[in-house]
C-alpha cells in the first residue's frame, strides 16, 4: 500500500495507474469536493465520458458497483467502495469563467480546470482535451422540473470513495476550488494507490 498523498486545499495533481491498482480518495476534513479525470495513458485521446458512463450505467447516482466509462465505450475505473453515494458527472471543472459567472464579487481564481490543465501537461493533455470530470462527493440535486443546484457536500471527514483501474490510466485530481461546491471553505484531499 501506498503513502497517502496530500492535496492541498484548491490545487491538483496528475499521476499514472496501472491496471488493476485502487484509488482511493479521501475526504479527510469533512465537505470537500475532489474532481477526477482519467486517460488511457497509451492514448490520451480516450477519456472518461460522462455521456457514456450515465448512458451504459443508467443512472446519474454513481456509487459502489458503477463504472465510469470512456468516449471509445471501454471501462477505465470501476468504483469498488463508497462511504457517501452522493457524486456529481454532470457539471464541468470550475474555471476563471465560472468564477466570473457565479462569483463576480471573489478573487478570480483558475479553479479545477486551471489546476488540472498545469497537472495533466507533461502527458501532452491539453486544455481542450479536459471533459467534465467525476466530482467525488459533489452534490448536485435534481428536482422534478430538472433544475439542479449546487449545496454542500455530505461528505463528512474521512469518507472516501474507492476506484479500480481498468486500464492503465493518467489520472488528474483536485482540491475543489470553487465556494457552493465545498459550502464556501477550502479543504485538503487525501489519495492514496494500492498496487
Amino acid at each position: 500500500m501506498s503513502e497517502v498523498q496530500r492535496i492541498p486545499p484548491r490545487s491538483g495533481v496528475a499521476f499514472p495507474m496501472a491496471t488493476g491498482e485502487r484509488l482511493i480518495v479521501t475526504d479527510p476534513e469533512g465537505c470537500q469536493v475532489a474532481d477526477l479525470l482519467a486517460f488511457n495513458r497509451h492514448d490520451v485521446r480516450e477519456v472518461i465520458s460522462n455521456g457514456r458512463t450515465l448512458d451504459y450505467e443508467e443512472t446519474i447516482r454513481l456509487t459502489a458497483g458503477n463504472r465510469l466509462w470512456s468516449n471509445r465505450s471501454h471501462i477505465l475505473l470501476t468504483i469498488e467502495a463508497d462511504t457517501v453515494g452522493s457524486h456529481d458527472f454532470l457539471l464541468t471543472p470550475c474555471s476563471h469563467d465560472t468564477f466570473r459567472h457565479f462569483y463576480p464579487d471573489k478573487p478570480l481564481h483558475r479553479g479545477c480546470f486551471g489546476n488540472l490543465t498545469e497537472a495533466l501537461a507533461p502527458w501532452g493533455i491539453e486544455p481542450d482535451m479536459i471533459p467534465v470530470a467525476f466530482n467525488c462527493f459533489m452534490n448536485v440535486p435534481v428536482a422534478a422540473d430538472g433544475k439542479i443546484n449546487v449545496l454542500p457536500p455530505l461528505s463528512r471527514a474521512g469518507d472516501s470513495i474507492a476506484f479500480r483501474a481498468e486500464g492503465d490510466l493518467i489520472i488528474g485530481l483536485t482540491s475543489c476550488a470553487a465556494y457552493a461546491s465545498n459550502g464556501g471553505s477550502f479543504k485538503p484531499i487525501h489519495y492514496r494507490v494500492e498496487r
